[in-house]
């Protein structure tokens, strides 16, 4: 029932939330609408829960005045933000609004979506950011009258992402903040051609660098599935929501909770008879590196990152009797399964983000060490892998490593932490029979060992493969075992039952530890 003596006051409310949802007009909406775009609103109905989202600061904008002081309208500031539920946990989502002055700067109230990131940070929340924004404006420095040195203190930033997940979202054109605003993420998404993340547009670019280009060639989701700056790409908005979600359901509101377990009905103790023929007796032969996970974690559990960027490694969340842990396995079809400067990118920031919020990690190891030949070096891949490493090493969450196939070398040294941050890590690492490890693979070592003796031979071929099955008799994984080089060396297909044994325990380990680490997400 409407007061008497605040009738005006209660009536001008009203009509200013009425000029926030008409957002940037029939006119503009209608247009979003045919270019196959949700609206603010829309996005984020498609993203929480039903009827949970409250929406926050829906009167900020721009007012206009007549002379006389009474409101004629009010242009609404760029963003919808406030909370909801995403699988009955509590969320921030802000979600940008372009059909206002297409998301630029100029009309937005920045206050306002900053206050998304701070509350995030005070109350432990996840944080979802829709970004669809065409970026900052020259026509703003009138509107302040002054101009200032860049800077982005109004972030909690790395502080931020090593308290709460953050989730970003690319659905239009984000230019500079908005393309900070997309990847300061842990998780970060775009759609396909409708989607495109750069530093500075192609306006930017032509008159920076003197050449056209258009926005989705310089900064769309073919350049940015092998950049790594966006971690996966969809077709459609309603799938990069359901994508946001699934991402979110493998870890815990903040870092002192720990992962939700949800219902499997998967029994642990399923043996898969493929794995045992699932590596191929050739060493020259490859194998399908995502059916061995299907095959080992819990049904339709699988969701990998960044599939393309790095690709010669999967980084993936998947679970085991329910509990959350994330996964790297080498992809063999990519560079052999090297550890290329992308996969050590893609590894470093993947263990980082396990280590942060509590999930043990399980390697896979195929590994037939660092990239090698001229590119190689000139990438500078060797750093790369020596910051892999440390994020190895300064991770605390317990490792369960299984080498599948091969380990050699740098990168194979790095299938787990060898001390960790305590100093006593322990190596808890098995093997498959089809294992086999050392500093160098032996087919190439022979080959440079024996390089004269091969170059005399008669029948260098043959003496070649006498020599490779000798070393290799001597690199049997059973000799290692022996010396408890490994904990055991297991039957393929016993090994879901294995690591659904062990999941229990490092989940005990990790409710001891629970909180911040002492060095954010890098």
């Amino acid at each position: 029932m409407q007061s008497t003596e605040w009738g005006t006051s209660l009536d001008e409310l009203a009509q200013r939330k009425a000029y926030a949802m008409a957002m940037g007009g029939e006119a503009a909406v209608a247009k979003a609408k045919a270019a196959g775009k949700l609206t603010a609103r829309e996005r984020i109905t498609a993203l929480v829960d039903a009827d949970s989202f409250r929406e926050l600061g829906m009167l900020a904008g721009k007012g206009a005045y007549s002379a006389q002081g009474e409101l004629e309208k009010v242009t609404p500031s760029t963003q919808v933000m406030g909370l909801a539920r995403i699988a009955g946990r509590r969320t921030v989502v802000v979600s940008d609004d372009a059909t206002i002055r297409g998301g630029s700067s100029e009309a937005a109230v920045a206050e306002k979506w900053i206050y998304a990131d701070r509350y995030a940070y005070e109350y432990r929340l996840p944080l979802v950011r829709m970004v669809d924004t065409a970026g900052g404006s020259v026509k703003l420095l009138k509107q302040m009258g002054h101009t200032k040195i860049p800077g982005y203190s109004f972030l909690p930033g790395a502080q931020l992402l090593g308290l709460v997940p953050v989730v970003g979202i690319a659905l239009g054109a984000c230019a500079g903040l908005g393309a900070i605003r997309a990847t300061s993420a842990h998780f970060s998404i775009m759609v396909k051609g409708r989607s495109q993340v750069f530093a500075g547009g192609p306006p930017v670019v032509k008159q920076a660098l003197g050449y056209d280009i258009d926005k989705e060639d310089l900064g769309g989701h073919l350049v940015h599935k092998l950049s790594g700056v966006v971690h996966n790409a969809v077709d459609t908005e309603e799938e990069a929501c359901a994508l946001a979600r699934r991402f979110l359901s493998y870890l815990p509101q903040s870092v002192w909770q720990a992962p939700p377990r949800v219902p499997c009905e998967d029994a642990p103790a399923r043996a898969d008879a493929w794995l045992n023929d699932a590596i191929p007796a050739d060493r020259r032969k490859i194998f399908a590196p995502r059916k061995i996970l299907a095959a080992i974690f819990d049904q339709g559990s699988v969701f990998e990152m960044a599939p393309q960027f790095g690709a010669s490694l999967l980084t993936c969340f998947a679970r085991l009797n329910g509990h959350a842990v994330g996964v790297m396995i080498n992809n063999p079809m990519v560079m052999g399964g090297a550890l290329t400067r992308a996969a050590s990118v893609k590894m470093e920031r993947f263990v980082d983000l396990c280590d942060t919020f509590h999930l043990p990690i399980v390697n896979l190891v195929d590994q037939p060490g660092t990239m090698t030949g001229l590119e190689a070096e000139r990438d500078g891949t060797m750093y790369a892998t020596l910051r892999a490493g440390a994020a190895i090493e300064q991770s605390s969450v317990p490792w369960c490593a299984i080498v599948i196939r091969r380990c050699f070398g740098l990168a194979g040294a790095m299938l787990s932490p060898k001390f960790g941050v305590s100093g006593t890590a322990i190596a808890h690492r098995f093997a498959w029979p089809s294992a086999t490890w050392g500093s160098i693979p032996i087919e190439g070592g022979v080959a440079a060992a024996y390089r004269q003796e091969l170059a005399q031979a008669e029948d260098p071929e043959a003496l070649r493969l006498q020599l490779e099955q000798d070393y290799h008799r001597i690199g049997s994984p059973f000799r290692t075992a022996e010396k408890f080089g490994v904990v055991d060396i297991i039957e393929p297909s016993q090994t879901r039952a294995l690591l659904c044994d062990w999941v229990e325990d490092a989940y005990h380990r990790c409710a001891l530890a629970l909180g911040p680490k002492g060095r954010t997400m890098r």
